[in-house]
């Protein structure tokens, strides 16, 4: 059965991105609806029961990691990997204790995407420490 994915941002030109870049590299995978904030998230999972969301984490009203949090006290059994513009180890680890289980930057989709997504699906993480600063 292939896995179901659902998409959760708040800019449509990212929701498309990740679909196209995840139909060209993993055409079984399943892309079961797409959300542009935590509210339409939280009542899609519900809806869908996705496997794995992928979940912005800087969107309008509550954040990503609020809707991961929210996720988790409901009990659903989608697995949560925060997605996000921000290169901050501090806003992986919120996005840990939040319950999520991967954190990927947006600048470093096309490399890491479709890992992190594997190993989450397998029951693993993936949470990639910050780049170095250049000094």
């Amino acid at each position: 059965m292939s896995p179901k994915i659902l998409i959760v941002d708040d800019h449509e030109i990212v929701r498309v991105g990740i679909r196209t870049l995840l139909s060209q590299v993993r055409a079984g995978w399943e892309i079961s609806g797409e959300a542009t904030n935590a509210e339409e998230a939280l009542s899609a999972v519900q809806r869908l029961q996705p496997d794995i969301v992928i979940l912005d984490v800087t969107m309008p009203g509550a954040s990503g990691l609020d809707a991961a949090r929210q996720m988790k006290k409901m009990g659903l059994p989608a697995r949560i990997l925060m997605f996000s513009m921000h290169d901050s180890e501090r806003i992986a680890t919120e996005a840990r204790d939040a319950g999520a289980e991967g954190y990927v930057l947006k600048s470093e989709a096309a490399r890491d995407l479709v890992v992190a997504i594997e190993r989450i699906l397998g029951g693993g993480t993936f949470f990639r420490s910050s780049s170095p600063k250049p000094t």
